[in-house]
């Protein structure tokens, strides 16, 4: 592993003393329901599993804690933090992500006119048993004909009408821009005409790598490095309308959606975790790294626009994960839905030290 866990105190999580972290635990108590009535997450190669994480759940359940300090006494009762340190003195990082509100409608006209899909059934997940020799291993969907399997089309494909006329349509959208970025954020919420609000969340993808549209733009001299931003990107995509397919086809990858009800507007959608998102408390992680529900306590110095003008500091769960989220110290924070929400999370870049939580019992194994 290119990564060590050091252990360490509680007095050297900087700003632990004022966090308050009671909103974790309906999230701590969902993660054990779908462990305990589905299934245990998938383990990562941290070696930290869901059944050593259980005894963590299973104290929470018992607790409703009554104000911040006894929130943290309690993880400072069941729990050891250790500093996850790279190789070569590396520092975490930090990005951010939301779930975007777009205006769309159920049917296509000349206003609404791109369109959110659902699964095609042609689109089969591979492993290493249904993987043909010359397509990458990181490939995890191929498509499925009768002449055997093969790579799906890419974005500039499905944009230029690959899927048309199949029906997956579930609901048409003003703005391609407002479509892609609701591809990166892998979720959204859509409001239609008559008020009515629809959620909509990742269900698969056409399986091509992701290439992220801002570096493309940095590299190209349109967007200097310290200005990259989504709002930055936002507005040059505005002002250069006949360069967006250019642009946006530089990202081959392609998400697909299933619908969702918004039964509470407070929390996000649900997560990879399989339990809705926490505005604020929610981190995507590498999970071929790291296993879903295990606590993780993020300070980010220079990130001061969450915690209006204070250094980020805050315990939160790792529910999530994404395809641009790749290393053992590399988080995307979640800070909720809507536009205010996309503010916040659309210019978060920053160096960041992760400590992560293990329960007592397992935390023997690391020192």
């Amino acid at each position: 592993m290119d990564f060590g866990l050091r252990p360490v105190g509680f007095d050297a999580l900087p700003g632990w003393a004022e966090d308050d972290p009671r909103a974790l635990f309906p999230a701590l108590a969902a993660c054990r329901e779908h462990i305990l009535n589905v299934k245990p997450y998938r383990t990562g190669a941290s070696g930290l599993s869901s059944h050593d994480l259980m005894p963590l759940l299973e104290a929470a359940a018992k607790l409703r804690p009554a104000n911040a300090d006894e929130a943290r006494g309690f993880f400072e009762a069941e729990c050891r933090p250790f500093l996850i340190e790279l190789k070569e003195g590396a520092r975490g990082f930090v990005t951010a992500f939301y779930e975007p509100e777009v205006e769309v409608s159920d049917r296509s006209d000349q206003v609404y006119r791109f369109p959110f899909y659902r699964r095609p059934d042609d689109l089969v997940d591979l492993d290493e048993t249904n993987r043909p020799s010359g397509l990458d291993s990181n490939y995890v969907f191929g498509r499925k004909t009768a002449g055997g399997i093969s790579a799906y089309p890419d974005r500039r494909m499905i944009d230029q009408g690959f899927l048309e006329g199949r029906g997956l349509e579930i609901a048409w959208a003003r703005s391609k821009v407002d479509v892609f970025f609701a591809h990166v954020q892998g979720a959204a919420r859509l409001c239609f005409p008559d008020g009515t609000l629809k959620r909509i969340t990742y269900a698969a993808k056409a399986g091509h790598p992701f290439s992220a549209i801002g570096k493309l733009l940095v590299d190209r001299g349109e967007i200097p490095m310290i200005g990259i931003s989504m709002q930055a990107i936002r507005g040059w995509l505005a002002t250069h309308p006949d360069e967006v397919d250019e642009v946006l086809w530089h990202n081959r990858s392609y998400i697909f959606f299933r619908e969702a009800e918004v039964e509470d507007t407070r929390l996000g959608p649900i997560a990879a975790a399989k339990v809705p998102l926490i505005a604020g408390r929610s981190l995507a992680v590498d999970r071929l790294i790291h296993s879903f529900g295990y606590p993780f306590f993020i300070h980010a110095q220079s990130l001061t626009r969450l915690d209006e003008g204070k250094p980020f500091a805050r315990l939160m769960l790792a529910l999530e994960t994404g395809s641009a989220i790749v290393g053992a110290a590399r988080g995307d924070i979640f800070t909720g839905s809507g536009d205010e929400a996309g503010e916040l999370a659309g210019a978060v870049r920053n160096a960041a030290d992760f400590y992560i939580l293990v329960p007592k019992q397992a935390a023997s194994r690391f020192g």
